[in-house]
């Protein structure tokens, strides 16, 4: 796939094994920004002992607000960071041996070959942890099928129920239209029931995340619409509060609809959507300090969500 890439659906077609980068500015190698025990994830992914997260670099998409750029968008920085694939099969090791629950793949729709085969290695050497692919959604069904049976936990962020405003902010093409078929293979792969292990972390599902964006652009409405009919109610929600202006939406006045943090009120008429679809699984942040947390540090040890069965409307 790589000596034509064909990984995302950008397809662009550059002849990564001999390092044509891509449009996504990424080589033969994975590039690894950094990897630590996580605890800003959904309770049922850190557990008590974290998530094992692993931070690629670099991304397939190009978005204005992007809270974690400085790792995404700076390839001329990312590139000191390839590493082999035996060395990420080690980092997925070393994660293990500190008690973590899962390894929990961030950003890794553009690495995905490179991903199978360090997972490959590690098995080989005594992995055994769920992998978590914590995607922006905007993947490959062909390269999904392909990672079948490699991945336990489905993590898709779907940005928007609007392909205009994925180009527009996201700057790739038909994002709705590849996300929703990208989702439904995730879904064919894992239904809507979560299987959890005896310590009450994820093993294998599907949780899909909705950050909420001001000026309704993300279309949170749309998208629990169609999660509902195309998919089912009791696929798991994971509604976000976390978004503030950074990047090129906090500065470019092309972007004044983004420049902002969200509303209580557009955050409540959100998590209204929840009660008014009969979503039954999941979990949502709190809008107090929701600010305070996934800044591109991933230190705070805290967790911002509950269970969205705790809602009260």
């Amino acid at each position: 796939m790589l000596l034509s890439c064909n990984v995302c659906p950008l397809d662009c077609g550059n002849n990564r094994i001999e390092n044509q980068l891509a449009r996504c500015f990424s080589g033969r190698l994975p590039i690894v920004s950094s990897y630590t025990p996580h605890f800003g994830e959904e309770p049922a992914l850190t557990g008590t002992r974290g998530a094992g997260n692993i931070f690629f670099g670099n991304c397939n998409l190009r978005c204005v607000y992007c809270q974690n750029y400085q790792i995404s968008q700076a390839y001329k920085e990312q590139i000191k960071n390839e590493v082999t694939h035996e060395r990420l099969a080690e980092m997925m090791l070393e994660l293990q041996g500190r008690g973590c629950h899962n390894v929990n793949f961030v950003s890794p729709t553009h690495f995905a070959p490179q991903l199978a085969r360090a997972v490959l290695v590690g098995a080989g050497r005594g992995l055994r942890l769920p992998v978590v692919y914590n995607t922006n959604a905007y993947d490959s069904v062909g390269v999904l099928r392909l990672l079948e049976g490699i991945v336990g936990v489905y993590l898709p962020d779907l940005k928007y129920s609007d392909s205009a405003e994925g180009y527009t902010f996201s700057k790739v093409p038909h994002y709705a239209e590849r996300a929703r078929a990208a989702l439904k293979e995730m879904y064919r792969q894992t239904g809507d029931e979560l299987v959890f292990k005896e310590d009450g972390t994820l093993a294998r599902g599907l949780v899909v995340r909705l950050l909420v964006l001001p000026n309704d652009v993300a279309g949170v409405r749309e998208s629990l619409e169609w999660i509902k009919d195309e998919l089912s109610p009791r696929v798991a929600i994971s509604l976000m509060a976390q978004y503030y202006a950074t990047n090129k939406a906090a500065t470019d006045e092309r972007y004044t609809l983004l420049s902002r943090r969200i509303s209580e009120g557009e955050w409540w008429r959100a998590v209204s959507l929840l009660e008014r679809f009969g979503m039954e699984e999941g979990w949502m942040q709190e809008y107090d300090g929701a600010s305070h947390y996934y800044r591109p540090d991933f230190t705070n040890p805290e967790t911002p969500f509950k269970d969205i069965r705790d809602f009260q409307p």
